[in-house]
């Protein structure tokens, strides 16, 4: 079988949603680090992605892009099923997913996570406005999905979904920020199922360095990722 290639910038939430299913489904792929904010913009990615963006995954001839795409088609590969079969499920599985893209990316990465610890890492202040102003808009998002998980479709701590993939990486980020934990935790059922995440062994083997700066180089190394991956 041939090997997907996943191509990703290891700070990227994104990344590592792609990196997680590739966990969970315990797909052998190799990983390509590149970096979208290369004022040179590596070339290599720019022929993957027309907007050169990551992750994109390279799987003999076909080439994909767009995380939430990748991971559906990640779970056709043999592995645990990370759909659900039933409709309602299946459902609130894409409706985490677009509401992570559509509503929390924003707030909880760029701003509360990024102002709060990717800042500092690089010696610059943090703009408590932009914190102050993610946190508000943070605010009907983790209601949102304290409802769902709630609710117990997804986001149960029980049969792992796409859903779970697509919100760790968003979630780790904004609970590394003080303010960010403090506001998960006032939103039980999605506390406990983060709780529950967090010690998983994918999520694990995918953590961030969250003092390395996003501007690492080494933009075209291969490594291949061992059979099982952790």
């Amino acid at each position: 079988m041939i090997r997907p290639v996943l191509h990703g910038f290891a700070p990227s939430v994104y990344t590592r949603v792609a990196r997680l299913v590739l966990a969970e489904k315990r797909i052998p792929h190799d990983y390509v680090e590149v970096n979208p904010f290369d004022p040179g913009r590596d070339p290599g990615l720019l022929a993957l992605h027309p907007f050169a963006r990551v992750p994109v995954l390279v799987h003999g001839d076909f080439v994909l892009h767009e995380t939430a795409a990748i991971a559906r088609y990640l779970d056709s590969f043999p592995g645990p099923a990370l759909t659900p079969a039933e409709p309602r499920a299946a459902a609130r599985m894409a409706q985490v997913t677009g509401i992570v893209d559509a509503y929390g990316y924003w707030p909880l990465v760029r701003q509360v996570y990024a102002q709060r610890v990717v800042r500092p890492s690089e010696g610059l202040t943090p703009d408590e406005t932009e914190i102050a102003t993610g946190l508000a808009a943070a605010a009907p998002v983790l209601a949102t999905l304290d409802r769902i998980a709630a609710e117990g479709l997804v986001l149960s701590g029980a049969a792992l979904t796409l859903a779970d993939c697509h919100l760790a990486p968003m979630i780790g980020a904004f609970a590394s920020a003080p303010e960010g934990a403090e506001a998960l935790s006032r939103h039980p059922a999605l506390a406990r199922w983060w709780g529950a995440m967090v010690k998983r062994r994918s999520v694990v083997a995918t953590a961030p360095d969250h003092g390395a700066s996003p501007d690492r180089k080494g933009l075209t190394v291969a490594r291949p990722v061992p059979e099982r991956a952790p």
